[in-house]
């Protein structure tokens, strides 16, 4: 499922460049003590990641051997956790070794933001993939009736037929028959990889024929292309050699007036039971199948949406979509397995689908088409970056926000850029999902990685420091150059230049406490003046409790100066 926000005054002008729960009543943590503490010696730009159970939490810091130079050490308690649902509560604060650990003197603030309706439905949708997944990848590794082929026969239907669909209505639950809507609709345009058809009761004025063929000049010769080389091929279950585009009201439907004015808008979804070969027939119209929006300037089934902006705005969902499409594809019907990727992972990726569809405009010259195609993922990855302890990278998506779309899109983006661009592809063809993909396909261990992406979320790009390349953002210039614009231009919407805000406190005084959420942290900077004397951290999960395993809690440590 691909959001829009409502429409903006302002326009961004975006730069980039191309180079479980927990709580406080586990196993006791032992005292801090010269025996148990971790000697953390670094020299500037170097970086470590400790388990707490290695150590019982206690880091030790050297004194700052210089008279004139201050130290700085960037701390990130994580959870490094594999799986969603794990979470606890959890401590960091200075302590005298030896001593019993102190009791806690701040807590950071964990305001996460709201759950938009488009989210939500994104979540249910990845919930229906799951459960489809299963069966579909079992029944092609078996002769079915009238099995499905997954190669095409170059029959795509014919201009001007009509056809049946049935469409789900429901934006909280696809699953029974009551839940979806059978319509009409008529092929508009055909071209080498994708027919258009359009709902015979949309709207009026709708797209005329000029607008529908640039829509499939446009999904033609630039999305499919650039999805299939990124992420592979997709099946063709119907064997009509296309993949389908249905432009109807009833994905209009799925948001109501006032939630479309408020939270934005479902602009077009791909559905799982599409591609499941055993899907009940009320659910399924087996085959390769786009839903989007259609236009409706008089606002008669939903919020307002005009002929231009839903020919501008459907490529980006588009090619959002086709990646979600691939990878169920991909890792059921192609590759025969019986997972379809985890949410958090497959709305990374999408939302990297659509970054790459924009920067082929940015690379042509159109700057303005690249930022509105860039800013969501862009805008979401701020909201996260702006309370990183409030969101978990590791989600269900059922009750997702945008925020953690955003973590989800930068956590993609580091590992396309840190891997290569072929990663995308090895993640999509893979038979496993979440973090053990990616451990496979990268070939490092997701905790390490984990780690250094949280690293890099504050020392890539950061003036007058050399960042270690592994902890780099090589595709974009996210402090000096994005946010900073646009801050620049909408500093009510971008209230800071750069979204992360570490507390900042001598070493001896560091004090804080929150919730640690699977794949996430928070940031806090260690200050040491010249000549300071050593000092040293308890991380746990607050008072003498111990932070349970299953959240993989580390704190990794950077020195930056």
């Amino acid at each position: 499922m691909t959001y829009r926000t409502a429409e903006r005054i302002v326009t961004w002008a975006l730069l980039a460049t191309a180079a479980c729960s927990g709580d406080n009543t586990g196993p006791s943590a032992p005292t801090c003590s010269s025996a148990l503490a971790s000697q953390l010696t670094l020299s500037i730009g170097a970086y470590a990641s400790i388990d707490p159970a290695s150590d019982g939490g206690c880091v030790a810091f050297p004194a700052n051997a210089s008279t004139v130079d201050s130290a700085e050490y960037v701390l990130v308690p994580q959870s490094a956790a594999p799986t969603f649902g794990a979470s606890s509560a959890f401590a960091l604060r200075a302590v005298t070794l030896g001593a019993a650990p102190l009791r806690l003197a701040q807590t950071l603030p964990q305001a996460a933001g709201p759950s938009t309706p488009a989210v939500q439905f994104d979540g249910m949708l990845r919930r229906l993939g799951s459960e489809h997944a299963a069966r579909a990848g079992a029944a092609v590794s078996r002769p079915l009736p009238g099995a499905a082929r997954l190669l095409p026969t170059a029959a795509p239907p014919a201009l001007g037929s009509l056809r049946q669909f049935t469409v789900c209505d429901n934006a909280a639950s696809c699953g029974a028959p009551a839940d979806f809507k059978t319509v009409g609709a008529r092929v508009r345009a055909v071209g080498a990889h994708v027919a258009i058809y359009v709902d015979t009761l949309a709207p009026s004025p709708g797209l005329d024929s000029a607008d529908v063929d640039t829509l499939r000049q446009v999904f033609d010769t630039l999305l499919y292309p650039l999805d299939s080389a990124n992420f592979g091929p997709v099946s063709d279950l119907d064997a009509n050699g296309v993949v389908i585009a249905l432009m109807t009201p009833v994905v209009n439907a799925l948001t109501t007036k006032a939630a479309c004015s408020t939270s934005g808008y479902i602009a077009g979804f791909f559905f799982p039971a599409d591609l499941d070969p055993t899907a009940p027939a009320f659910q399924t119209n087996s085959g390769e199948i786009f839903y989007s929006i259609v236009p409706d300037p008089g606002a008669t089934v939903s919020c307002a949406h005009t002929s231009a902006e839903v020919k501008t705005g459907t490529p980006g969902t588009f090619a959002h979509e086709f990646q979600h499409m691939i990878n169920f594809a991909q890792h059921t019907l192609i590759q025969h397995g019986t997972v379809s990727e985890e949410g958090w992972l497959d709305e990374g990726l999408s939302l990297y689908a659509e970054e790459l569809t924009a920067r082929r405009y940015l690379q042509a010259g159109d700057t303005a088409t690249f930022s509105r195609l860039a800013i969501n993922a862009v805008s979401d990855a701020y909201q996260y970056l702006s309370a990183t302890g409030a969101s978990p990278l590791l989600i269900e998506f059922d009750q997702g926000t945008l925020a953690e779309r955003g973590a989800s899109w930068l956590f993609a983006r580091y590992l396309v850029d840190q891997y290569g661009a072929g990663l995308s592809a090895k993640l999509d063809q893979s038979t496993l999902a979440g973090a053990a993909n990616v451990a496979a396909q990268t070939g490092h261990r997701f905790d390490s990685t984990l780690t250094r992406w949280a690293l890099a979320n504050w020392v890539s790009d950061l003036p007058g420091f050399a960042t270690p390349v592994e902890l780099s953002y090589t595709s974009w210039h996210f402090r000096t150059r994005t946010f900073l614009s646009l801050h620049q231009q909408d500093p009510n919407d971008f209230p800071l230049a750069y979204p992360i805000v570490p507390k900042a406190s001598a070493g001896s005084a560091v004090s804080l406490s929150g919730t640690l959420r699977a794949g996430s942290g928070v940031y806090a900077r260690a200050l040491q003046a010249p000549a300071a004397p050593a000092f040293s951290l308890l991380f746990n999960g607050g008072g003498t409790a111990a932070l349970p395993a299953q959240v993989v809690p580390r704190l990794s440590v950077i020195r930056i100066r």
